[in-house]
């Protein structure tokens, strides 16, 4: 439990204290508006690439071992990357710390199947409320700490190395016990039997089953575009939130409280939604009133962007929680840890590919156009398919119903 909460700190704050000085950043490297599109889309880049090795990584190496590498990548590359100097080698040392984001990112949902199957909601709930915890702190705390630190931007990057540290300690035990004999998928099994067994005994190793033929499901299909959706809004807002409000007149601290007060929704609600949406056969009706609540922020932001600044940034924390529900449907649309890893994997890779375009597009927007109305418009825009498939996602169906082997 200690494992889970300390990785799922370490899940943001490499995107959301880049966000809170994307304007320093700029600045320093000279990016152009549609170079900072590019690096604010990096992350769901390296979430699809990246994220479709962790199960097969997983089976090799043991998913603990993985998730213990991917730390490591975090806090390498949250370290080195203010310090190596151009556009490029900054992209590149962003990308190692996303790799190890992308991975422990696939796994966690396997993980939590493996060790807590019988509290899926509740552990699921745990987990997205430390993410968002980490994802708010980094957002509300970067600026400070950067004058703190003396103004540079550099070492207000780089402090946040330090809670990769503490994370790739909490792992090494999980790579001492040396998983990898058992797949993620056949382990996973394997603990809902034995948990279900009587005394927790009996049940025995799952056997190895043939993977699905997952693209033939429509409900993993809906939850990938879901998935994919939401994260195109969460990423918009983590890279180009804080520099909206700025824009519009707010100072680059309380833009900053602003991007925080976003996130931190995320810390009460990530914990009570997965277990309300395991106690309701249809996640329908969570998908539409998170979805109203974006729609009303983006229209208010639109309009009055500094006088309901505290309003708005209050609706889009609510609808980012978009993501905890995610997560806890790919629990809950397969029966096994098989189809959980599987599931898993295809949602959030394919979701990732998907919200690729999205922040890279702001960025063009916003040059081309000299304001935010139209990447705010686009944003409005996105919510309503996210609110179509996401009702689809929700249904009471699972994906081994409806994929063959």
């Amino acid at each position: 439990m200690l494992g889970i909460v300390l990785a799922a700190f370490n899940l943001r704050p490499a995107i959301t204290s880049l966000g809170a000085l994307l304007e320093e950043v700029r600045d320093g490297l000279g990016m152009s508006g549609s170079v900072a599109g590019l690096l604010t889309s990096v992350p769901p880049l390296c979430f699809a690439v990246f994220g479709v090795t962790a199960p097969r990584l997983a089976r090799r190496f043991g998913p603990g071992a993985v998730v213990w590498a991917g730390m490591v990548a975090i806090t390498a590359g949250l370290l080195i990357r203010p310090y190596v100097g151009g556009t490029a080698g900054f992209l590149a040392a962003t990308a190692l710390a996303l790799m190890g984001i992308a991975v422990s990112n696939v796994l966690m949902p396997v993980i939590v199947k493996r060790y807590f199957p019988d509290r899926v909601g509740s552990m699921t709930g745990l987990y997205s409320m430390a993410l968002a915890f980490g994802t708010s702190i980094a957002a509300a705390a970067t600026v400070p700490v950067t004058n703190a630190l003396g103004g540079g931007w550099q070492p207000g990057l780089a402090v946040w190395a330090a809670l990769g540290v503490a994370a790739v300690l909490a792992w090494v035990p999980f790579v001492r016990h040396r998983e990898a004999p058992q797949s993620a998928s056949a382990s996973a099994s394997a603990s809902e039997r034995t948990a279900g067994a009587p005394g927790g005994r009996g049940a025995g190793p799952a056997p190895e089953q043939a993977p699905l033929r997952i693209t033939r499901s429509r409900t993993a299909w809906a939850l990938a575009v879901f998935f994919g959706l939401q994260a195109t809004a969460a990423y918009i807002t983590m890279g180009w939130m804080a520099q909206i409000f700025r824009d519009s007149g707010v100072s680059a601290g309380t833009a900053g409280l602003l991007l925080a007060v976003i996130m931190v929704m995320g810390v009460p609600l990530a914990f009570v939604i997965p277990r309300v949406a395991t106690r309701l056969p249809h996640q329908g009706p969570i998908v539409l009133v998170l979805g109203l609540c974006g729609l009303a922020g983006y229209a208010g932001l639109y309009f009055a962007p500094v006088g309901g600044a505290w309003a708005w940034a209050l609706l889009l924390g609510i609808s980012n929680c978009a993501f905890p529900l995610a997560l806890t449907m790919v629990g809950m649309r397969a029966r096994t840890g098989a189809g959980v890893a599987q599931l898993s994997a295809f949602a959030q890779s394919t979701g990732y590919l998907i919200s690729i375009p999205g922040p890279l597009l702001v960025g063009v927007l916003y040059q081309h156009s000299g304001g935010w109305g139209l990447p705010i418009t686009l944003m409005c825009a996105l919510m309503v398919p996210q609110i179509v498939v996401g009702v689809l996602a929700g249904r009471d169906r699972t994906v081994e119903d409806e994929a063959g082997r």
